[in-house]
């Protein structure tokens, strides 16, 4: 079976135990989970890039050179929605705080527990749209 990697904008240090990050574009780092027949098989960390470095289409072509397959957040504007649709990264949603550490956001990935997040549920703009997707 074939690994799939998800990403998930983490706080600092990262890692499975690390807080999730409420702004994907604005985190410290995204903590990366490599997934095998259903189980965890790898975790690494990558630092964010600058958010004036790029704006919010950064983290897009970071995440595609790292070969990530889909990233969970809890909010993300259009563009960046877009973006990440144009290179196959997959965006899923979970709501904040039920799935508030990265171990409970792979948690809730491999239970089939996350929906994929859908345009209309983009944030408008820079204002505060956690929870709405």
């Amino acid at each position: 079976m074939a690994t799939l990697r998800i990403a998930v904008p983490s706080n600092a240090p990262g890692g499975l135990e690390a807080a999730r990050s409420d702004h994907f574009g604005h985190c410290d780092l995204f903590t990366l989970v490599a997934i095998e027949n259903g189980q965890v098989a790898g975790v690494e960390t990558v630092n964010n890039i600058a958010h004036e470095a790029g704006g919010c289409m950064a983290p897009v072509g970071l995440l595609k050179d790292k070969g990530i397959d889909a990233i969970v957040v809890g909010g993300m504007g259009a563009r960046p929605l877009a973006g990440f649709a144009s290179v196959g990264i997959t965006v899923y949603f979970a709501a904040q705080p039920v799935f508030g550490s990265v171990r409970a956001v792979v948690d809730g990935f491999l239970g089939n527990q996350l929906v994929v997040m859908q345009p209309t549920q983009a944030c408008q703009g820079h204002g505060n749209c956690h929870g709405q997707g």
